[in-house]
């Protein structure tokens, strides 16, 4: 996924003729905290909301006033990684999206790289959850697959986190199934630790409601 595929039309840029109220009122209708501002195509940078509400005469124009402007943006075939990265480093609620003749294509929002985030990793999708710590070694996404595939299941999504000064890493498993019982033993007899499983259901052949029902027949 581009970052040209990821544009939310819905969301109109501020102009330097656009008063402060103005713009405030447009971050409160969208629920971000910054807005680009662009004259024609030409972009000019990120206006940030805790700049603006510290003004006490908010009928004037934004571009005659000397505010603090952002600049940060993406090109158009910029990673979705990275923009998620950018996201996580600036702490923006939206990234500016040009091409490379630097005209201004759009915006992307914090909120619409969310759902694409929950799409990506399989969110909505139901299953179940297992994650593993393991050596950074023994990772090898492949063999993980063919333990999960071998009961009958597929793996929806992955992702690994490492640790600083550790060779030791996560591994959480997104699977299209909930009773994981036969993966886990799996896991477990290949040596995988299995440090948390999520969504899971448990699998009962019965013995369970016979013992209650007995053990009900000998307090009566």
């Amino acid at each position: 996924m581009y970052a040209a595929e990821l544009i939310s039309n819905s969301i109109p840029p501020l102009k330097t003729s656009d008063s402060v109220q103005n713009a405030l009122e447009r971050m409160t209708e969208f629920k971000l905290y910054h807005l680009p501002i662009v004259n024609e195509t030409q972009f000019l940078g990120l206006l940030a909301e805790e700049e603006l509400i510290e003004l006490r005469d908010t009928t004037q124009a934004i571009g005659s006033l000397p505010l603090s402007i952002l600049n940060p943006f993406v090109y158009e075939d910029a990673h979705i990684y990275d923009i998620i990265r950018l996201f996580h480093q600036l702490n923006l609620s939206v990234m500016p999206v040009l091409d490379y003749k630097k005209n201004y294509l759009g915006l992307i929002s914090i909120h619409n790289l969310l759902d694409y985030t929950a799409e990506i990793y399989a969110v909505k999708e139901p299953g179940g959850i297992i994650v593993l710590e393991i050596n950074n070694r023994n990772n090898s996404l492949s063999h993980m697959a063919q333990i999960v595939e071998a009961d009958n299941a597929q793996i929806l999504s992955s992702y690994v986190q490492s640790f600083p000064d550790s060779t030791r890493l996560e591994v959480t498993l997104k699977i299209n199934k909930t009773e994981l019982s036969g993966i886990i033993a799996s896991f477990e007899r290949y040596n995988y630790q299995v440090k948390a499983v999520f969504n899971s259901t448990i699998s009962d052949d019965g013995t369970e409601d016979r013992y209650n029902s007995f053990m009900n027949y000998l307090n009566v």
